[in-house]
């Protein structure tokens, strides 16, 4: 063993503050935490941390257990310190392991896997040795606690364990241990067998796949095992191995379905719940539809059974309570992210499919799994968003959704029969599960269940009046399931028979007694929103008075939602809430609310980035509020620039939260938008000077600001150009340099904002401006190896595209000599986007180019006539440039355009023929 030995003081002044530590009181903790973190600096703390746990047997179990948390918490430090330490610290918590009682050895484990990870095994192969012969000792406990710590380290880091020491491989031999063990008569020692086994599987080891066939006849030995544990693994090893290797189980498939099926009616739910992520892997795979098609008739009904609330999670749910007063718990709101704004364009529909963001609308059931980290408060992710843990409700339903999208109308005729049973069961917790079962089936089953919605929208909407909560949520998130169809502007028959009575009975959940439903009715309303646009705007006064309404009645999380529907709203009718008797229902809560908070609470951001919605839908009608909005946002980013300034020059300071900097930034492009020149005088009259301020936020060095910062850029080109255009030199050195072909993946969407920006920019300059011309080559030679690269993002390649073309405009004979380089790329890049004005003035842009320099097209024809005829409605004034550009093209050289144009695809032909007569 190493000679360290400690000093009685340090040993003391760690000892006590682990003692102090058990302290409860806050702020108590806080100075503790503190203390504790500063320890980290001294050279052998993880040795006194060892030693306390391992050479203190006098002390209490508490105290020795905190210390083991604290050195498995700090294991990363093995790597920094002094072999002598480092030494010492790994004997003794081997030491501790062998012969201590089952709380320290407890902690010990712990230790061991942390150390194993920081290290990794091949840096400490004794330690795997010493582990692989406790497997065999006469100690149960011993044996069992060894084997505990190989579970947590090959679920934790199995790449790191199959790795080759001095000329063997120890998974080698560890493997047949492994699967010898799966045999023990201690039930425990199976199941850790049979997971730690596992693990090895999605890493396509070699070592256990050398075994593969013995792995496979130990699961099916397993399968009956008595022991619900292992039986758990067994359907998690299968899970696993039909994502990895389904050619292994498909020889075998009729008999694994079987056993799967039995194991999700499995009496213990977290059998059943493994068993279930077995079809949710299934339905996943579009390789494996052609084996699961067979099976549907008898999967889809199980999983409907599966979907049931158990009693465990009534008794957690608590769902009968009219709770509308009680406050909620701080444990109840979880952190939420904020990530900024980022400049995108709308793809056609035919290519938009599954591009359009999908909004879960009943907080625990969310079904989609697309968003990244935004601060959106129905982020669709299906794990993150549950009010409670995963279980095998949800899993079901997910399972559901795939095979509903995989299917569609065959997955419908399977579930007709059962799915109306349950619906119209007198059992409340049938019907409950009946009602998310149909929402589950939403996105892959509308085709086929379209029919039937005349009569399943007003038994919805009925349900809402049902005496139990939880029957009352569920049927508002299954209405916002097919808010899209409620939606659709058919008829006025239909907007009054399903739109109409859909709106208001979603108002009347949000305004239910029982907080749940709240929830639910709130997000449910913030998915019809969006769906219904303009359509909601004859019922404006009623919706607002409503949502106002809420925020009386509404605790703290709830609060949260609707800060989300209001902002929705505000987006979805647009102008039409300029009305001044909609300004007066809706800007005092909101004022009022924002006087409450403090500039670092975080319900700020939330309330911010509602304002901002609201700003840009009132546009100048928003003014007599404005002043205090804009000061309070400089505020915040001057202060949030400061307290980084701060960390920067101390970093022993926690990194200040950047989301307050960023929505502030984002709001204050709210106000560029809604207010444009009307913002000259608040920015006169706000010390320090917000277009300072941006300059240096441009060079922050967290992405998220620096997104936020260029969006601003470009709106206040477009809303106040001429306020923006004496700080431009500063602000232009900053974004060429930020205009990347390869950026981190942190800051593409801070390129594709300056990509974006810049555009907006030289559009406000104007034609051959000579100012802006200096920037031109630089701009170019950055922006066309962005729209060039292979790897870059379509989002950038579609800004770059747009922003080259706007420059073009602006500055044809110096952008032209270029054309040749990326016509085709550019065409490419912009063909399928929607129409509108930005994609307008970047055509317009283009044939500008092409008139400049008629050649640079010549190879990239065919792509430029695709772009062309891919326009719904061009603006006259491009309609008639793409006129003249095709016209002068066939003028010029009659048989060649011929020959040309007979080697395009039919449709090109025909549209360039009917449109333009060439």
């Amino acid at each position: 063993m190493s000679t360290w030995t400690p000093q009685p003081a340090g040993l003391q002044e760690i000892l006590q503050t682990i003692r102090d530590s058990t302290d409860t009181q806050g702020n108590v903790q806080r100075a503790i935490t503190h203390k504790l973190n500063t320890f980290t600096r001294v050279p052998d703390y993880i040795a006194y941390l060892a030693y306390i746990l391992t050479a203190l047997p006098q002390e209490e179990d508490q105290i020795r257990t905190i210390a083991g948390y604290l050195l498995k918490n700090n294991a990363r430090l093995l790597l920094s310190v002094s072999p002598e330490v480092a030494e010492y610290a790994k004997s003794a918590v081997l030491q501790a392991f062998v012969s201590s009682p089952p709380l320290i050895r407890n902690a010990a484990g712990h230790d061991i896997v942390a150390f194993l990870g920081a290290l990794e095994p091949r840096n400490w192969p004794d330690c795997l040795q010493q582990l692989v012969n406790m497997l065999d000792s006469p100690d149960p406990a011993l044996q069992e606690a060894a084997f505990s710590v190989f579970e947590k380290a090959c679920e934790d880091f199995p790449r790191k364990m199959d790795v080759e020491i001095n000329g063997t491989r120890p998974l080698d031999y560890m493997i047949p241990k492994f699967l010898v063990l799966s045999e023990h008569p201690m039930p425990k020692m199976r199941s850790h067998a049979v997971a730690c086994l596992s693990y090895f599987v999605p890493i396509n080891s070699q070592s256990l796949f050398a075994h593969i066939d013995a792995f496979i006849a130990c699961l099916f030995k397993r399968a009956s095992d008595e022991d619900p544990s292992v039986r758990r693994h067994v359907c998690q090893a299968l899970v696993l191995l039909l994502a990895a290797r389904p050619e292994k189980l498909m020889p075998e498939m009729s008999n694994v379905a079987e056993y799967m099926l039995y194991s999700t009616k499995d009496k213990n739910e977290s059998v059943a719940l493994e068993a279930c992520e077995f079809w949710l892997t299934f339905a996943e795979d579009p390789d494996l539809a052609a084996f699961l098609h067979p099976l549907l008739g008898r999967v889809a009904p199980v999983l409907l059974d599966c979907m049931i609330y158990g009693e465990d999670d009534l008794l957690w749910l608590d769902g009968d309570t009219e709770d509308t007063n009680v406050p909620d718990k701080e444990t109840d709101i979880k952190p939420r992210h904020y990530g900024g704004k980022t400049h995108g364009l709308d793809r056609d529909q035919a290519q938009a499919n599954g591009q359009e963001r999908k909004r879960g609308a009943y907080g625990e059931e969310t079904l989609d799994d697309e968003d990244e980290d935004d601060y959106d408060l129905d982020d669709d992710d299906f794990a993150d968003e549950m009010s409670t843990e995963w279980n095998l409700r949800k899993c079901a339903a997910a399972a559901l959704d795939v095979l509903a999208v995989r299917f569609g109308s065959e997955l419908l005729n399977v579930l007709l029969g059962p799915l109306k049973n349950k619906l119209w069961s007198a059992e409340w917790l049938e019907r409950e599960s009946g009602i998310l079962a149909l929402g589950a089936m939403a996105e892959g089953c509308i085709d086929a269940i379209e029919p039937h919605l005349t009569t399943l929208v007003p038994y919805l909407i009925n349900t809402l009046n049902d005496p139990k909560p939880l029957v009352r949520s569920i049927a508002c998130w299954t209405l916002g399931r097919y808010a899209s169809w409620c939606t659709q502007p058919i008829s006025e028959q239909h907007k009054n028979t399903y739109f109409v009575p859909t709106m208001e009975g979603l108002l009347r959940m949000v305004l239910d007694d029982n907080k749940r439903v709240q929830e639910a009715g709130c997000s449910a309303f913030a998915t019809l929103e969006e769906d219904a646009g303009p359509e909601l705007v004859p019922y404006l006064e009623p919706v607002l008075r409503n949502l106002v309404f809420a925020f009386e009645k509404y605790q703290h999380k709830n609060t949260l939602i609707l800060y989300d529907a209001v902002g929705t709203l505000a987006d979805a009718v647009g102008r039409a809430l300029q009305n001044p008797a909609y300004v007066e229902i809706l800007m005092p809560p909101l004022t009022s609310r924002w006087a409450k908070l403090s500039d670092n609470d975080d319900d700020l951001i939330p309330l911010l980035e509602c304002i901002a919605s609201v700003t840009i839908a009132m546009g100048p009608a928003f003014s007599p509020y404005a002043l205090p909005v804009f000061q309070r946002c400089v505020n915040i980013i001057h202060q949030s620039l400061l307290m980084y300034q701060a960390y920067q020059q101390s970093p022993d300071l926690d990194e200040p939260d950047k989301s307050f900097l960023v929505v502030s930034l984002d709001l204050l492009s709210g106000l560029a938008q809604g207010m444009g020149m009307h913002l000259e005088t608040l920015i006169g009259q706000t010390s320090p000077n917000l277009l300072q301020l941006l300059t240096v936020c441009l060079k922050h060095p967290q992405a998220p600001v620096r997104q936020s910062a260029y969006a601003l850029v470009g709106d206040l080109a477009m809303g106040c150009f001429q306020l923006l255009r004496p700080h431009l030199p500063a602000i232009m050195a900053e974004l060429i340099e930020q205009l990347d072909p390869e950026p981190k993946v942190e800051f593409i969407s801070a390129c594709n904002n300056a990509a974006w920006s810049v555009g907006e920019v030289a559009l406000r300059y104007g034609r051959d401006d000579p100012e802006f011309q200096q920037w031109v080559n630089p701009l170019i030679a950055r922006l066309i190896p962005i729209l060039l690269h292979p790897k870059a993002p379509r989002s950038l390649h579609e800004n770059a595209a747009v922003s080259i073309g706007r420059i073009g405009l602006m500055h044809p004979s110096i952008v032209a000599p270029h054309l040749p380089e990326f016509a085709q790329a550019w065409c490419l890049a912009l063909y399928e986007i929607r129409d509108n004005e930005e994609k307008d003035s970047a055509f317009r842009g283009l044939c500008t180019l092409v008139q400049t320099n008629p050649a640079g097209i010549a190879k990239s024809l065919l792509w430029f006539c695709n772009a062309i005829i891919r326009w719904h409605q061009p603006s006259a004034e491009l309609n008639s440039m793409f006129q003249q550009l095709l016209s002068g093209f066939k003028h010029h050289d009659e048989a060649g355009w011929a020959a040309q144009v007979s080697s395009f695809p039919p449709v090109i032909q025909e549209r360039l023929a009917t449109r333009y007569g060439v």
